[in-house]
């Protein structure tokens, strides 16, 4: 599943050839992705104008004139491509190639621009993600959002928010923080890096980090920009790359980022004097790395 940095790297690259451009047509050419398209979803884009691509956790929004907005999800697999006159080019340097298997390009919008006319292609082997049209005005009601918490790329999440969400939970710090409703968009990959530089173990009590009387202790301070800090460099060195991703086609994988501790199992922990491996535990299902020696 892609996380954060992904899709706000696939953001940043249609931006530049989507915003101000108006959709000619609408090509559907399967019913469904993972769910189904919403009726009458084609006829719904043509004639519109795009007037701007937003983010909000995992979800690509693309604001349309009208009110309306195109909520996109990758799932597993998914990608957007853009084919111009002048060549074609996926969003962002992608470590391996995306797919571009004409049998899994599922929807293409045939863009008017100032530059001439733009397809854009979205490509998605597994079917895993989705497309949705709501309106903008009520987009803080929906279903896939109403319960998100803040975003960990926004000046909102700091300590104070965070010592509100964890006061008093005897709840793993892991899964605190890989709970939607507290950090919007955060997951796993970046969680274990976030817990590493911020020397906390995935298996402390969350509400520890938090006073008696509310307050957030220094170690919830430097987890709150060891969080942000991580975010902020995997958007800029674009994402991850998981192996679980890759197949020998190309198809699938994303950005290559270089983990310090995630999927370093028997590795040597990066903290300065440690010396300790890189260890691996299971929680809720999800795999976590860490290491028990400087994580406290």
């Amino acid at each position: 599943m892609p996380e954060l940095p992904e899709v706000e790297t696939v953001k940043r690259g249609l931006a530049p050839v989507m915003e101000g451009a108006r959709i000619v047509d609408a090509e559907l050419r399967r019913p469904d992705l993972r769910f189904p398209f919403p009726a009458g979803f084609a006829d719904a884009l043509r004639g519109r104008t795009i007037l701007s691509l937003g983010r909000r956790a995992k979800y690509l929004l693309i604001d349309l004139d009208g009110g309306d907005v195109i909520i996109s999800h990758l799932g597993m697999s998914g990608s957007f491509r853009i084919d111009a006159q002048s060549g074609g080019t996926t969003p962002g340097d992608f470590h391996v190639p995306r797919g571009k298997d004409p049998r899994h390009d599922h929807v293409v919008l045939h863009l008017e621009t100032a530059d001439g006319p733009v397809r854009i292609i979205y490509n998605d082997p597994r079917r895993f993600g989705f497309m949705d049209l709501a309106r903008r005005d009520t987009l803080s009601g929906h279903a896939f959002f109403r319960d998100l918490g803040e975003e960990p790329t926004g000046n909102a999440l700091d300590a104070r928010y965070l010592s509100t969400k964890f006061r008093g939970r005897s709840q793993p710090l892991k899964a605190a923080l890989l709970d939607q409703k507290n950090i919007a968009g955060l997951g796993n990959i970046y969680v274990c890096e976030a817990l590493w530089r911020a020397h906390l173990s995935p298996e402390r009590a969350a509400g520890s980090l938090v006073t008696a009387t509310g307050k957030p202790r220094k170690e919830l301070v430097v987890l709150t920009e060891a969080i942000r800090a991580v975010i902020d460099e995997a958007i800029g060195a674009g994402g991850s790359t998981l192996r679980d991703h890759i197949r020998t086609d190309g198809s699938l994988g994303y950005f290559q980022h270089s983990f310090a501790v995630y999927d370093q199992e028997g590795a040597v922990c990066r903290t300065p004097g440690c010396g300790a491996t890189i260890g691996r535990i299971v929680q809720a299902g999800r795999s976590t790395f860490y290491c028990a020696a400087c994580q406290k």
